[in-house]
């Protein structure tokens, strides 16, 4: 298995064991920096492939004798087509959050923690300006919602420091104007690191 750090590694090894081949495949990739492309069936692990090297990048920074500060704006940007957002974030987001957090407290280790929020459509005002206020370290959200807040200039200040970004079922809008309209999106976020 890649280099993880301990605690991200304990828990994965508690948890799965053996990494499936998605994700043996693809944490090289993502960890090498490079845009990375995981097709397998539903329910090999695509999305913790994604989202475990980007945790273990907050874990190793957190822990760090130079943590970066927390309200800088989002580190891991996660968009995702679907309505039911619920379960893959459940699965893949908060189970590993909280499994790596029991790890850290079993060993005595502070870690400080990994703060995610959901931003949809449904997405209350207050909570919506409690993310420009104080960013997220992984944000989820929606093509739509991930739009709107490009346009504004608050929000879109959040994302200057986005290190990494997930598009889950890409191939649910690859051939249609939503996809359009994310490829324009993805676009403008990539202007906004330079």
């Amino acid at each position: 298995m890649l280099q993880f750090h301990p605690l991200v590694q304990s828990w994965f090894e508690r948890a799965f064991g053996e990494p499936s081949p998605p994700q043996a495949q693809g944490w090289p990739s993502i960890a090498s920096g490079n845009h990375t492309l995981i097709v397998a069936p539903t329910g090999s692990g695509k999305t913790l492939a994604a989202f475990l090297w980007c945790i273990n990048r907050l874990v190793e920074e957190k822990l760090s004798a130079s943590p970066r500060q927390s309200d800088t704006g989002v580190r891991v940007l996660y968009i995702s087509p679907l309505k039911a957002l619920n379960n893959d974030i459940h699965r893949n987001l908060d189970i590993p959050l909280r499994g790596i957090e029991d790890e850290a407290l079993a060993h005595h280790l502070p870690l400080p923690k990994i703060r995610a929020a959901l931003r949809t459509g449904d997405t209350s005002q207050q909570q919506r300006r409690a993310i420009v206020a104080h960013p997220p370290d992984i944000l989820i959200t929606t093509p739509e919602s991930l739009y709107l807040m490009l346009t504004s200039k608050q929000a879109r200040a959040i994302f200057r420091t986005v290190e990494y970004v997930i598009v889950d079922e890409i191939h649910s809008i690859s051939n249609n104007k939503r996809g359009v309209h994310l490829s324009l999106s993805l676009e403008r976020l990539e202007a906004l690191e330079q």
